[in-house]
């Protein structure tokens, strides 16, 4: 048997029907389960709610004063499905990000004003982190991630491919002589990103081989953009993303080392806790940075 909450609607549908049959039939329910309802609303709140005969059906003094609630109380419930349902059509609210630091001011924050001017009643809260948090705990809406995924509850769309380089700045090349092989690695300057998802090794494949490297240098740090500013004065070799290095590769303040290996593919990804319907404003957001990203590639890999 159903409880006194969801009594409340056939309560207010019998005060405006005017009888249990009416009732019955604007709900889609037979008499007797309106009666039931009604019994189970009555024995919950201790009195009658009805004085019943025959003829005819009316309020008690207790009825009365309830209905004045009842009804107040069905109005505010379908005000709230009324504005719940604004959030399908037409996105509004608050927008909690989660995404890595070098990532979000190159690629995210660019993009922020024109987002907020195709959602004007959008409100985006990002938060700026190289450490992978809990999305959940931090009640954060989407989140954005790099490399490999763990494990978890967190369903994860495809934003676009990452690809990554082993590179140096030619002044360090020209010292310390250019690598032909990962072995060789062991004897250059590695600098090493302490928050790389992929594991403490670089690996390298080259004609279905693989070759694995634990780089060793005398800088690690947990942010990309202190790597790639070290990389420039020269100071070692890393392997970085090239959505953080391409326009240095571009303009030839850092060049690309062991050419003929390819490195783990990885790829950029939307995430966002599992739940029946996905919020309109996770939606348009994860829609608007794949527009914005490329289609496969990044477009910074045609810079």
């Amino acid at each position: 048997m159903k409880g006194p909450f969801s009594a409340i609607p056939v309560f207010v549908a019998v005060v405006e029907s005017g009888s249990f049959s009416s009732a019955a039939s604007r709900l889609g329910m037979t008499k007797s389960a309106v009666s039931k309802r009604i019994s189970v609303l009555e024995d919950s709140l201790g009195v009658r709610l009805f004085n019943r005969t025959t003829r005819k059906l009316t309020l008690t003094e207790a009825g009365e004063r309830f209905s004045d609630y009842a009804r107040n109380a069905v109005l505010i419930a379908q005000d709230g499905f009324a504005e719940i349902s604004t959030f399908r059509g037409k996105p509004k609210g608050t927008l909690k990000i989660n995404a890595p630091m070098t990532f979000s001011r190159l690629h995210l924050v660019p993009y922020i004003k024109e987002f907020l001017e195709m959602y004007p009643e959008l409100e985006v809260v990002l938060s700026m982190d190289d450490k992978v948090v809990d999305l959940t705990e931090g009640a954060f809406d989407v989140g954005i991630r790099i490399g490999e995924l763990k494990d978890s509850s967190l369903v994860a769309k495809k934003l676009v491919d990452c690809k990554s380089v082993v590179c140096a700045a030619p002044k360090y090349v020209e010292q310390f002589g250019r690598p032909s092989s990962p072995e060789e690695l062991t004897n250059h300057n590695c600098i090493y990103y302490s928050l790389f998802q992929a594991g403490v090794e670089w690996t390298f494949f080259k004609n279905g081989r693989k070759a694995k490297v634990q780089p060793r240098g005398n800088f690690i740090v947990n942010n990309s953009d202190a790597i790639a500013e070290v990389l420039l004065q020269g100071l070692g070799i890393c392997q970085m993303p090239t959505f953080i290095v391409s326009k240095y590769l571009s303009n030839g303040a850092l060049v690309t080392i062991l050419d003929d290996y390819s490195l783990p593919s990885h790829a950029i990804y939307a995430v966002y806790p599992e739940r029946k319907h996905l919020p309109e404003k996770v939606s348009v957001f994860i829609n608007f940075m794949k527009e914005k990203l490329g289609d496969s590639s990044g477009y910074w890999d045609d810079m």
